[in-house]
């Protein structure tokens, strides 16, 4: 491949590796000593991310349809191929993630359900989308990839969903209800549907000029924050907090891009916000291998420092293309 073949495809293969690092590693799931594991959860998330992020920009269309489709992608992840949502003892593990606020008409638990699905569309798929895009300003609208790598990112999406399912069928026992599956199936074709239908909105309509990046960074930070923090045994306490979190930044969110201003780097601002809830978040997150020590504090240290490195290049570039304003 010559320099510029990969200088053309460099932010899909950055976006491809960037979710997972971020979703598993940033988060604190697992240690950098598991880092070879990288490889197997790129094909689902970081393909998935990508998928996503092409489609979409061949489509012409903007962020609100991203975090649809992302929110789509979070209920096929785990309604299907983890199948966690439905899951009492997912893998044997004795997480009890459906016990706080459990439904049993549904047979799912309303902090988890919200919880996890907030997880996969903020962090996995729209931040990392937001943090690669950021990188390459005056690329940040189209697409990196022509059909051929389009077509091998799907197949890779497509088989690393399948392995995951059958991974999970292999070593749990669990199967979801039929209905379960149904319904699920029909909020991932609900979505991707209503995803599509969206506007793509530009930002900045309103005379009114939009705020310094460092608001909406901080927002995203903070809500972030207590989003990460609030105790799951708060149970239906902790679902309306989540709700309002919710409803609460995307009205600011959305009145703020309305604003004379806003670009990219209020959007880098507001994924940096969520990055780095994450990274500080992980030091007070127990992975799930188990591992402790030095080491794995070292870890968290390291994916902060990556994060933080991101980040900062992102900014630069930001303030090179003249998206960072001065205020």
């Amino acid at each position: 491949m010559s320099n510029s073949g990969f200088r053309r495809v460099a932010p899909a293969i950055g976006l491809f590796f960037l979710s997972p690092f971020i979703s598993e590693y940033l988060l604190g799931d697992f240690p950098l000593t598991k880092i070879g594991y990288l490889l197997i959860l790129a094909p689902l998330y970081g393909g998935g991310a990508l998928l996503i992020r092409e489609v979409v920009r061949r489509s012409r269309k903007g962020w609100p349809t991203i975090l649809v489709l992302a929110f789509a992608y979070a209920v096929l992840e785990e309604a299907f191929t983890t199948q966690t949502l439905f899951n009492p003892n997912y893998l044997k593990l004795n997480l009890h993630l459906l016990q706080p606020a459990y439904i049993p008409s549904l047979g799912i638990g309303g902090w988890w359900t919200i919880f996890v699905l907030t997880l996969h569309t903020v962090w996995s798929i729209s931040t990392s989308i937001a943090l690669v895009e950021a990188c390459v300003p005056e690329r940040s609208t189209t697409p990196w990839l022509q059909w051929p790598g389009l077509t091998l990112d799907s197949i890779l999406f497509v088989l690393a969903a399948i392995a995951s399912t059958r991974f999970q069928m292999k070593n749990d026992p669990f199967r979801a209800t039929e209905m379960q599956f149904v319904v699920s199936g029909i909020i991932v074709a609900a979505a991707a549907i209503v995803a599509f239908l969206l506007p793509a909105r530009p930002a900045g309509t309103e005379s009114a000029l939009a705020p310094s990046p460092l608001l909406p960074g901080a927002i995203a930070l903070i809500a972030s924050s207590i989003f990460l923090i609030t105790p799951p045994a708060w149970a239906w306490g902790a679902v309306a907090i989540y709700i309002a979190l919710d409803l609460i930044v995307i009205a600011i969110v959305t009145a703020m891009s309305r604003r004379s201003g806003w670009g990219g780097s209020h959007r880098l601002a507001l994924a940096a916000g969520a990055a780095l809830a994450y990274g500080w978040h992980a030091f007070i997150q127990k992975p799930v291998d188990g591992s402790t020590g030095p080491t794995v504090w070292a870890s968290h240290a390291v994916c902060l420092l990556i994060a933080l490195a991101v980040i900062f290049f992102a900014a630069r570039r930001q303030s090179r293309s003249g998206a960072w304003p001065a205020q």
